[in-house]
């Protein structure tokens, strides 16, 4: 990691309430004993949560490192944009992969794990705090997804190099393996497993996606089509931030639906104005109108795999 300062960044951890305070003293003791946190004296801290996992009776924990985000330089993406599943093969045997606590399982530089640190608060102050550092990539470091992409990326690239008929798509911590054959996917899918396994990383072997459909990176695949995961939108935004959501939704499956920007402008163009994210917004009869073609795309179109046989071309 690239640093703009050296100079130690702390922020004092917040108040946590009876309840999330027992949370994240499990937690804590889940990464101890995993290796992943140590105990630390550092000058550097950054406060830490607790979240209810959504729709489940487990806690998340969360680290807040915006301040430390500020003093670390950016990596450039070594992906420019999401692989297109347009371009598997139809009727390809198909595996789904995901890697887990892929961050977790790839080491720190000995000398920035102590920037990453932070400190339990105890109840009514009666003892002094507890600080520790993670020792692995942690989650909110805005570098940790381009290093995990590298990490695996390396990790991969001779499994390519000895297929080079089959299709490796990867991103982040999912892979999608696609080859011609039964024989040929095993083959790629025991390769890969094992080589990940080797570098210290786990694959639940229960949430292998072997048949179709196969979910991955937000879209349902099938034999020959390919759909969004999520065929409903949030139709109704009454603040900025529920209007981020409804055209990040809308972007992520434009392309894939083939919903023309022109049909957009009038809904985006809601987004200028106050950037508060709990400013209210009001949907015009115009964005209305595309946010009703949006929806008739999701209930009638649908993209297709690739037809080998069918010759190939693109239009600028």
């Amino acid at each position: 990691l690239t640093w703009k300062s050296d100079h130690p960044v702390w922020v004092d951890q917040w108040s946590l309430s009876t309840e999330k305070l027992c949370a994240l003293e499990a937690l804590l003791e889940e990464q101890l004993a995993k290796g992943h946190i140590v105990p630390t004296t550092s000058p550097w801290n950054s406060p830490v949560f607790v979240i209810k996992k959504p729709g489940k009776d487990r806690w998340r924990l969360l680290h807040d490192l915006r301040k430390i985000n500020e003093v670390l330089e950016d990596m450039d993406p070594l992906q420019p944009g999401m692989p297109s599943a347009s371009m598997l093969p139809r009727d390809w045997k198909i595996v789904v992969i995901d890697i887990k606590d892929c961050f977790f399982s790839i080491p720190l530089y000995p000398q920035d794990a102590p920037r990453f640190a932070f400190s339990i608060p105890s109840p009514n102050q009666q003892a002094p705090q507890r600080q520790y550092h993670w020792r692995v990539l942690p989650q909110g470091m805005k570098n940790s997804p381009t290093i995990c992409q590298r990490y695996v990326g390396c990790i991969l690239s001779p499994i390519r190099q000895c297929h080079p008929d089959a299709i490796l798509l990867h991103y982040v911590d999912d892979i999608l393996i696609c080859a011609e054959t039964d024989k040929d996917l095993d083959l790629i899918l025991t390769e890969t497993v094992e080589a990940l396994q080797q570098e210290g990383f786990e694959i639940q072997s229960d949430k292998i996606q072997s048949t179709c459909p196969w979910d991955y990176l937000g879209l349902q695949i099938w034999e020959k089509s390919i759909v969004p995961q999520q065929l409903s939108i949030k139709d109704n935004p009454k603040t900025l931030h529920d209007l981020h959501q409804l055209c990040g939704s809308i972007n992520w499956v434009r392309p894939l639906l083939r919903i023309i920007s022109d049909h957009l402008v009038l809904l985006f163009n809601l987004l200028q104005g106050c950037e508060d994210l709990d400013s209210p917004r009001t949907i015009t009869l115009e964005a209305q109108e595309s946010i009703r073609k949006v929806e008739k795309a999701l209930s009638t179109r649908q993209a297709h795999r690739l037809h080998p046989t069918l010759p190939f071309s693109i239009i600028v």
